[in-house]
């Protein structure tokens, strides 16, 4: 409960932009934990904005996660915050070595630009790009989107 009560005064503050630490687990393709420089922080779930990778019990699910956990586990990450959505996750992007681990994910075909109504996801272009290479998911016509497969399956256990 302290950890989710200084997440939300982190966010709210305005420094949310601010968090940085270490990446102390892959949840899955878009979900990891990071342990705030801050000393005596316990590690923060995050859900990283902007994008949507298979499930873990969907095709490409584990393959998405084994990708994430090898770019960032035990990893030094900038993380520029946007919020805490309804499970008390902080919402935000990740950043290792100046570099946007959201889009290498779609740019290596193991996630899908986040789609907002007609709005094709702020990462369109690295998305667009994977799929005419045909990278790792897009090379595979029966991959589904994760949005899909949840309303299709629900969520995973």
């Amino acid at each position: 409960m302290r950890t989710v009560l200084w997440v939300l005064g982190l966010v709210l503050s305005g420094t949310a932009h601010a968090l940085s630490g270490i990446v102390t687990h892959v949840t899955d393709g878009d979900t990891i934990w990071v342990r705030p420089d801050e000393p005596n922080r316990k590690p923060v779930k995050l859900r990283l904005v902007g994008i949507d990778a298979p499930e873990r019990c969907q095709a490409w699910g584990a393959e998405a996660t084994a990708a994430l956990r090898a770019q960032v586990m035990h990893r030094h990450v900038e993380v520029p915050t946007r919020g805490v959505d309804a499970h008390g996750r902080l919402l935000g992007g990740l950043m290792l070595d100046g570099r946007d681990v959201s889009a290498w994910m779609v740019e290596h075909g193991h996630a899908w630009s986040s789609r907002f109504h007609r709005h094709p996801g702020p990462y369109a272009q690295e998305q667009r790009a994977a799929q005419a290479r045909g990278a790792g998911l897009f090379g595979d016509a029966a991959a589904i989107e994760p949005w899909v497969f949840r309303k299709r399956h629900g969520p995973c256990h």
